[in-house]
């Protein structure tokens, strides 16, 4: 049975005014900005991306879901080289997961690849389905409580010794935070808070054991790849 430790849960519920119910919020705005999302990446996410993948583990013949795939610039890396797999993604919006579908067909049509609109703190998929899952920037949009029952869902879909390959923003750059903090208080729904520092004890409460951990720097924008083990 999972134990989630006091600390870990008090220190995330100490950002989460403002975060009640934002799920519905959220997957309206990125509906909205699914066209021009991939600029995001470009920007800020890609180079954080590239050091997840080396570091995960993931090869051909594997199943591997990603959860929140956003417009899909990391799906199609995964799905790249994983051709001969199965490779299964998850977004709470509508219009990213089916723009990730598109895609993924469109430039890699042989591949077993499917993206589908589903909330990730209830996937529908039995325990042990995959090999590999990653997650890249979504927490910060989470409630205390949904990120604990998100790291449980993806703890569940992964086969026993499986890896999650995890992104999140940085939180190293003390100017930056002071930026994301303000623009987070403006926009919650879109840019979220930072919760990078709550999130190793978290994992360790659900049984993930953090096997790397790296920080990138893409620009001025900070982010923190973890790679932990089931």
């Amino acid at each position: 049975m999972t134990t989630i430790t006091n600390s870990a849960a008090t220190e995330i519920k100490t950002e989460r005014t403002g975060f009640n119910g934002l799920p519905l919020r959220t997957r309206r705005i990125y509906d909205l900005v699914a066209g021009v999302y991939p600029l995001s990446t470009l920007l800020f996410h890609e180079k954080a991306h590239k050091v997840a993948l080396s570091l995960a583990g993931i090869s051909d013949g594997m199943k591997v879901l990603e959860v929140a795939t956003g417009s899909g610039e990391m799906f199609r890396r995964l799905v790249r080289i994983n051709r001969s797999g199965m490779t299964c993604g998850v977004d709470l919006s509508p219009n990213m997961a089916a723009r990730t579908q598109r895609l993924a067909r469109r430039r890699i049509p042989r591949a077993n690849a499917h993206c589908q609109a589903v909330d990730a703190r209830s996937m529908p998929f039995r325990d042990g389905a995959f090999d590999a899952v990653v997650c890249c920037y979504l927490l910060e949009l989470l409630g205390a409580d949904d990120i604990m029952n998100t790291l449980g869902e993806m703890h569940r879909v992964l086969r026993p010794n499986g890896r999650l390959a995890l992104v999140l923003i940085g939180q190293n750059m003390p100017v930056f935070n002071a930026m994301y903090k303000i623009a987070g208080g403006i926009a919650p729904a879109f840019w979220g808070r930072q919760v990078e520092t709550s999130i190793p004890e978290a994992m360790d409460g659900h049984g993930f054991a953090v096997e790397h951990d790296q920080k990138v720097q893409q620009g001025f924008y900070p982010s923190r790849v973890m790679i932990a083990r089931k």
